[in-house]
């Protein structure tokens, strides 16, 4: 890696409707804040620029449930979200928000260049009209029957009953979720980013960062096999960043109404915030140097949900403009579980941060939230781990290191730290890993390795306690009181230096220590063991820096947990049919002829099936998941009595059964070669 002069940071902004919960944490934030802590105790050149995404849908959404306006919204999960993560122990150099007047300017002034770069394609089409809202209907803003499972309130994007993804044209007798009027089908016009003209470009760029994470890589190239098409940048909404009236007069389009696209504002957003930022600091061209100067090291620490935006079309907005440096790395994590199940917000199944304050320390979650980061693949956080590692971990471990070299010595060398005498083999193995610790926890930390970083310190931790015990103290005061003197010396040391290795982990922690070693509250990462106590320095008296966590108290969190499952159960209940009724649904083997996708739709695939006496065309959802001529020759399983339905103006006379878990899905098929189409399911 090639050492740059400063680094700028960013974590992705949350949205401000909601509240911060540990699958954010996990993603987005922790990590980001663990590099940033470390890289300042390295005396860089570092900022860490963040703050809320306060426009959009998901913001509307909100504001119409509670009768309030957007703008009430955001004000208050700002303010919330902000509070919490400064309790958190989130160091953000600023922490802006997307409906400022700077941000507003700094995306207008985006877009313009790109207009006036002629980067943009204008495209008009048809979407859904709402005519007595008199506004067009955003996917979440659409309502009607799920063609797949026949859920009469399914969104324009995604059916809540069957997790199937949609578009408001796939569902069935759609109807305005603001009015329930009968959506029109009215012209629209919009800017679109070509990224297909970017992805030689974008693939060579990409080609240079091969030390990236290999999750990230994955979904990236498969992007590009997929090859990019056109993203539109402004859409119809009455919430948002407007597009620049003198932008829409050249290109003869009444802007009216319309607004930037939330994933084209966001990213901007840290771009803004860092010009809110330099102000701030009273020289408001600073953020130039962060931005537009190639010796700046770009990091956006984001959940894998934002790879595409982060990795493609946010750099190819970059390039488009061309005044600024592109990201060095996007160290994305995957999704982080909760008690085995999937996080769901809208069903309250989470552990929300402002909750978690209430009740417990936040370095005990930033521990066990770092030791379990999802850092390749989906973790799992469980009350019951989060117990069992603050207990046997930072309070036996860690914890019981500090407290009983403190306590000893205070007892018997008048709470000052003792002479060092004589080294033998056991001293010198203890500092040679303390000398070794900063690069190599270091080297973890600036390669993403959180994980690891966490585990090997608690490695060290877990050394130093069985150098106590080996030592014997308690026996050598009264037999060699010098070896005892060098014991709790080194002991002395190794506190010290584990409490400059733990701050970018455990903050709070790490300035308890501090100030009870009464050694100041300013360090360097690199002096940590130049800066030795001397001999007889003062100590402050110790504290428990971690209470044992109480059974009953970890089990009314996890019947929380409970609660919230058995009552989106009852929402949702499982309907009941009869045999009789059963019974009326054929299901048909049929073998996949033709396979092509529908012009304008992302989702959907005209298929062309043979039911051995006769053939039909079928319309499936599946064009995410199956390419195709990936599906000729398969045999499949359909159900063949159901009634006619037009998806985007194709008949489809008939369904292919799939089965879907976290995004996934999957074709039910026949391996049996024998079977011939046409075959009966029972």
């Amino acid at each position: 890696m090639v050492l740059k002069k400063r680094i700028l940071v960013t974590s992705a902004l949350p949205y401000a409707n909601g509240p911060i919960h540990l699958g954010h944490l996990a993603g987005a934030y922790l990590p980001a804040d663990i590099f940033v802590r470390f890289h300042r105790l390295k005396g860089s050149d570092v900022i860490y620029i963040c703050g809320s995404d306060e426009h959009g849908v998901p913001i509307m959404l909100r504001a119409r449930a509670e009768g309030v306006s957007p703008q009430d919204v955001v004000d208050r999960y700002h303010e919330l979200n902000k509070k919490s993560f400064a309790r958190f122990g989130m160091s953000f150099d600023y922490y802006g928000r997307t409906s400022s007047p700077v941000h507003h300017q700094t995306s207008q002034d985006f877009f313009r260049v790109l207009a006036e770069k002629e980067v943009f394609v204008l495209k008009s089409e048809k979407q859904l009209y709402d005519p007595e809202a008199k506004m067009f209907l955003a996917d979440r803003f659409v309502i009607g029957t799920c063609p797949s499972c026949g859920f009469e309130n399914a969104y324009g994007d995604q059916c809540e009953k069957c997790g199937k993804s949609l578009s408001p044209a796939e569902l069935i007798n759609p109807r305005s979720a603001i009015t329930n009027a009968k959506p029109e089908l009215k012209e629209t016009t919009h800017w679109y980013l070509p990224l297909a003209r970017f992805q030689k470009t974008l693939e060579e760029w990409i080609a240079k960062h091969d030390d990236w994470k290999a999750n990230v890589l994955g979904q990236i190239k498969s992007w590009f096999t997929e090859g990019l098409s056109d993203r539109a940048v402004t859409r119809d909404l009455p919430w948002g960043v407007p597009v620049p009236q003198d932008v829409a007069k050249k290109y003869g389009v009444d802007a009216t109404g319309k607004v930037l696209y939330v994933w084209f504002d966001a990213p901007i957003g840290y771009i803004s915030a860092t010009k809110e930022w330099a102000v701030q600091k009273g020289n408001p061209e600073l953020w130039k140097t962060y931005w537009q100067d190639e010796e700046t090291r770009l990091v956006h620490f984001i959940g894998k949900d934002n790879i595409v935006f982060h990795c493609l079309i946010f750099p190819a907005m970059l390039m488009a403009h061309g005044d600024f440096v592109l990201p060095d790395n996007v160290p994305a994590n995957e999704f982080l579980n909760l008690e085995g199940n999937k996080l769901s917000t809208s069903r309250n199944y989470a552990v929300w941060l402002e909750d978690y304050l209430q009740k417990f320390e936040p370095d005990s979650l930033r521990y066990v939230l770092a030791s379990i980061l999802p850092e390749n693949r989906d973790a799992d956080f469980s009350w019951k781990d989060f117990q069992a590692r603050h207990n046997n971990e930072l309070a036996d471990i860690f914890g019981n290191f500090v407290n009983r070299t403190l306590s000893f010595a205070h007892r018997y060398f008048e709470g000052k730290v003792p002479p060092l005498h004589q080294l033998d083999d056991l001293d010198k193995e203890l500092l040679s890993r303390l000398e070794e610790a900063p690069e190599r926890l270091g080297e973890l930390i600036d390669s993403f390795q959180f994980k690891a970083y966490v585990r090997e310190f608690m490695d060290l931790a877990r050394f130093a306690n069985k150098y106590f015990n080996d030592k014997e103290p308690w026996s050598t005061r009264k037999t060699d009181k010098a070896a005892c003197a060098t014991t709790i010396n080194l002991c002395l040391q190794t506190v010290s230096v584990l409490s400059v290795l733990s701050e970018p982990l455990l903050p709070f922690t790490a300035r308890k220590i501090w100030k009870i070693l009464n050694m100041g509250q300013e360090h360097q990462w690199d002096e940590i063991n130049k800066n030795r106590l001397p001999e007889g320095h003062l100590l402050n008296n110790p504290e428990i820096l971690f209470k044992k966590i109480e059974d009953e108290v970890i089990e009314a969190e996890i019947k929380k947990l409970q609660a919230a499952l058995e009552n989106n159960a009852q929402m949702v209940p499982e309907e009941k049919i009869d045999y009789q009724t059963f019974q009326k649904v054929k299901l048909r083997v049929a073998q996949i002829l033709e396979a092509e996708a529908i012009p304008k739709s992302k989702k959907l695939l005209k298929l062309q099936v043979d039911l051995g006496d006769e053939k039909r065309q079928i319309v499936a959802g599946i064009a995410e998941h199956y390419r195709p001529e990936a599906l000729i020759g398969k045999k499949v399983i359909v159900v063949a009595n159901l009634q006619p339905a037009k998806l985007f103006g194709v008949e489809s006379n008939g369904m292919l059964l799939a089965a879907s878990a976290d995004g996934k899905l999957s074709l039910i098929t026949v391996m049996d070669d024998d079977l011939p189409a046409g075959s009966t399911v029972s």
